[in-house]
């Protein structure tokens, strides 16, 4: 969809925005909301200077610091994760590479919960190549999470410490390997709308599988921390925005959706989304899990009336 056509949307009253966006749902996305939980499996004191981190070492959030969770932990997580009805699981580790021994330790207990657990598996584990994506995906890694955050213009105002294009090294090689692939970002960092319609264009671009969108929820301690907090009205619009470019792929609603959309959740899923995070998120507590099962049966019945 060429830039032009999409900047008509925008002028669109929202309700007739969401009209659109929920027409290109039911054509082409998959029926169903997908359901993901995430393990903070290690957690803080990262070199990376992203503006909107608690876990950067950069900042003073008072954010816990601990190296990598045991197999132990994580195979106990990873049992919740199935428990409470979330069809994956995401390990999730702070830093921009992980250390041989760490990832080898993960590389086993994937390999553990996908012949154990059987719930499907994700990872989020910074920067990798070619080699490691193999011996992920041999261990039974389905889709690897790498965010690219924002637009490629405005990636550098928000992280210095790496590049837009290292970001998109890392998805391709993901890619390259076989694996699916979850991207997406953080609205609400100060981006304009030219900004949040390159970043679907280039995750477009990508393939991708899945795409997380979060609401910045500003951190005391970090660079945006003052940031005022984005309106449910220009959420939701951009939910609407994302599934009529991206038309067939997840689009995932996650950290920001229970203080920005608030009671207006649902209508999240009728502007386009398929997918929540539920069981809270790496440093921020997610609403009770009963509430988001009873929310996905909501949007079910909302679909089919």
């Amino acid at each position: 969809m060429q830039k032009k056509n999409i900047r008509k949307l925008l002028k669109l009253p929202l309700t007739e925005l969401i009209v659109e966006a929920n027409k290109v749902r039911k054509q082409f996305a998959q029926e169903g909301v997908e359901l993901c939980n995430i393990l903070n499996a290690k957690s803080g004191a990262c070199s990376q200077d992203c503006k909107f981190c608690a876990q950067s070492a950069r900042h003073k959030t008072g954010s816990q610091a601990y190296p990598l969770k045991s197999k132990a932990d994580m195979l106990k997580a990873a049992r919740r994760a199935k428990e409470i009805g979330a069809e994956r699981f995401d390990i999730v580790t702070s830093g921009d590479k992980l250390s041989q021994t760490d990832f080898c330790i993960i590389v086993d207990t994937i390999s553990e919960i996908t012949k154990s657990i059987k719930i499907k598996m994700c990872a989020s584990l910074g920067s990798m190549g070619d080699k490691e994506f193999l011996l992920l995906k041999e261990a039974g890694l389905s889709r690897y999470h790498h965010n690219i955050e924002t637009s490629q213009r405005f990636f550098p105002k928000i992280v210095s410490t790496h590049t837009f294009d290292d970001r998109l090294k890392t998805i391709r090689a993901a890619k390259h390997a076989g694996l699916e692939v979850c991207s997406g970002g953080i609205i609400g960092m100060g981006e304009t709308w030219d900004d949040r319609i390159q970043m679907a264009l280039v995750l477009e671009d990508l393939q991708v599988d899945s795409v997380p969108l979060n609401i910045l929820v500003p951190i005391a301690g970090t660079a945006l921390g003052e940031r005022p907090v984005l309106s449910c009205e220009e959420a939701i619009r951009t939910i609407a925005i994302f599934r009529i470019i991206l038309k067939d792929k997840i689009i995932k609603i996650a950290a920001g959706r229970e203080s920005v959309l608030k009671d207006f959740q649902a209508l999240g899923f009728m502007a386009g989304a398929n997918g929540m995070l539920i069981g809270g998120y790496l440093t921020i507590r997610g609403r009770p899990v009963e509430e988001d099962l009873k929310l996905a049966k909501q949007v079910q019945k909302l679909w089919q009336a």
